[in-house]
């Protein structure tokens, strides 16, 4: 099975380059990184390009223009360029546990997409948060003692404690998420008409749902350190709600707008979707 890693980044290439190297630095390496960049400034770009030599995996870049908030555009873009079976989502300021690959590779399973967790990082700890102080546990320990972690349950690896399946859509998070490729294909990706912070993931889960498949969940397996950073404007909220809405009331899978433009009709696609 091969693993491709896709990392959404914007304007914040210091965080993604300790996820990069969180990467390279894994228990298990995943065969390929893609940098699914939101519309940064050139610096991401030189960032990514002085790193492509150094890695033992695949590194690859792909950028859209700055036209707001568009992770599911560049996601998908991502998902057309990437070669693996399976594709782990993971934001570009989100530092991957060490096992991080390994547990993914070890929760994916055939029928479900996997809900990795999280832990916050303070404002006042991303300053010099690194890949290497994600690796010390007496340290993170200290922080934790601190107040500079939350959801410091998830520190703690288990990997015999049982995983749970379910339909629930609350806890979707795309900042570390993994799908099989084909069942990404099969719902035909995000959906683009979600331009703007939220709900994305979340529709895209409804439609994994209607496939057939379950999310998976492991408190304590497939961990990544969440930087701290500004809440994102939200002024899209509203009308991302409202496109929410619309895909809970209908009963297809597919979206049109997605990593393949359909139009409606087409063979195959529900007249509903």
């Amino acid at each position: 099975m091969r693993i491709s890693v896709i990392v959404t980044t914007y304007n914040r290439p210091d965080a993604l380059k300790q996820v990069l190297e969180g990467l390279a630095h894994q228990h298990v390496a995943p065969d390929e990184v893609i940098v699914a960049d939101d519309g940064s400034r050139p610096d991401t770009r030189r960032l990514v390009e002085s790193l492509i030599q150094t890695k033992s995996f695949r590194l690859d870049y792909v950028w859209q223009p700055d036209e707001g908030f568009r992770a599911a555009a560049i996601r998908n873009a991502a998902i057309r360029s990437s070669r693996g079976d399976y594709i782990v989502c993971l934001d570009g300021d989100c530092i991957p546990g060490r096992h991080f690959i390994a547990d993914h590779r070890r929760m994916a399973e055939p029928g479900c997409f996997f809900q990795g967790g999280r832990i916050l990082v303070s404002q006042r700890r991303s300053a010099d948060f690194s890949y290497r102080k994600s690796r010390s546990f007496f340290g993170l320990m200290k922080d934790l003692i601190r107040g500079d972690l939350g959801n410091g349950h998830h520190l703690l690896r288990l990997p015999a404690w049982p995983a749970r399946r379910s339909r629930r859509l609350t806890g979707i998070r795309s900042c570390n998420m993994g799908f099989w490729r084909s069942d990404l294909y099969a719902v035909n990706g995000f959906n683009e008409d979600f331009v703007g912070w939220g709900r994305e993931d979340s529709e895209l889960a409804v439609r994994l749902f209607r496939y057939g498949l379950r999310c998976k969940r492991h408190p304590f397996m497939a961990t990544c350190f969440h930087l701290w950073h500004a809440e994102y404007v939200r002024d899209r909220l509203t009308a991302n709600d409202a496109l929410l809405g619309d895909t809970l009331k209908k009963s297809g899978h597919l979206c049109t707008n997605g990593i393949e433009k359909l139009e409606i009709g087409d063979a195959g696609l529900p007249k509903d979707c």
